[in-house]
């Protein structure tokens, strides 16, 4: 039967996945999709499977078409109240210009150089649809704040603990991006002249803590000699790089190696964490992202004792939570930008 609710989609970009979800007015998700990011072919290719996760998730919903007039689909008529989906959100990595639907510098995602039209170019993939993007993290904390760990406070820091470490502000209730670059706490420099990180600088905490940095550091120590459980789990799951859920069981297995280069991550996260909280003195962190979602409440633990030596206000820390919305948080928030 097809759907009779104003649905709207919501996506969230990553470099390895795609999640799309169609919510209703109430914000309840109704359909989910996941898909695979493309690894070559360009924003082209991420486009293309942008749009089928969001005609996938539509159809889970049972949404039949998803354009204005049931478009950019098996070309049966939508029968969703006002036509298919009214709008799609995107959260999407690097900088994002939300006037003109522009991505630009998204380095976590494969062969994205320059600057490229993603909103126009997915809006036209979907038969019209209106299309409204924003930073990937900015999209998640604000779906925390209205609809999970972060109802409770006015100043949140939202930490996205996955490819990269991003970043999310809410200020006295209200988003804050700056001059469309605010909050890139991966950026924060925990060491002088210390490792180069995928922004071609040195030092930045996501260089440590980052899951793309992690695994560089894992693939120079076993180059070097080290022993590792990491990549045999990672064959043994069919994966091509080293994924939260890797290291998870690398970990379960008392893998050394895995757990050193996690405590190194969590150190450099400590650090750079606090160092923000010094500067904006939030109420809470809510720890999101691949990573942060898949440790959840120990891991939120550990980063609050990380933070503790470096914080100024050390008698009044932060409350540090898990975010609620779990690995469909982005998508959902996302989703918050097509109203």
């Amino acid at each position: 039967m097809a759907a009779r609710f104003q649905a709207r989609a919501g996506v969230d970009l990553g470099g390895t996945k795609i999640q799309a979800v169609v919510v209703d007015g109430r914000n309840r998700v109704r359909g989910t999709s996941r898909l695979a990011t493309p690894q070559s072919g360009g924003p082209a290719a991420v486009v293309a499977a942008i749009a089928a996760a969001v005609l996938s998730a539509a159809e889970t919903a049972g949404i039949e078409g998803v354009g204005p007039d049931g478009a950019a689909s098996s070309g049966r008529p939508s029968s969703a109240r006002g036509g298919g989906l009214v709008g799609v959100g995107v959260g999407s990595p690097g900088e994002v210009y939300s006037d003109t639907g522009v991505v630009a510098q998204a380095r976590n995602l494969p062969g994205w150089e320059g600057s490229f039209p993603l909103g126009p170019e997915l809006s036209r993939a979907l038969g019209g649809v209106p299309v409204a993007l924003g930073n990937d993290v900015d999209v998640a904390v604000r779906g925390e704040f209205e609809l999970g760990a972060g109802r409770p406070f006015r100043t949140v820091l939202g930490v996205w603990w996955g490819t990269g470490v991003g970043g999310g502000l809410i200020l006295d209730g209200n988003p804050w991006t700056g001059r469309g670059a605010a909050a890139e706490i991966g950026h924060v420099v925990v060491k002088i002249g210390g490792r180069r990180c995928p922004c071609g600088r040195r030092g930045c905490m996501e260089a440590y803590a980052g899951r793309a940095g992690m695994e560089a550091r894992a693939r120079k120590l076993v180059g070097e000699g080290r022993q590792t459980k990491l990549f045999k789990i990672m064959e043994e799951r069919g994966r091509d790089r080293l994924t939260s859920g890797i290291w998870a069981r690398a970990l379960k297995q008392e893998d050394k190696l895995a757990r050193e280069i996690l405590d190194e991550a969590m150190e450099a996260l400590g650090a750079g964490v606090a160092s923000v909280c010094n500067v904006i003195d939030p109420e809470a962190v809510i720890l999101g992202g691949g990573l942060g979602v898949r440790f959840g409440e120990d891991c939120a633990g550990r980063l609050a004792k990380e933070m503790l030596p470096h914080l100024f206000a050390d008698d009044r820390p932060p409350a540090v939570h898990v975010a609620a919305l779990g690995d469909l948080g982005g998508a959902i928030g996302a989703a918050l930008l097509a109203r």
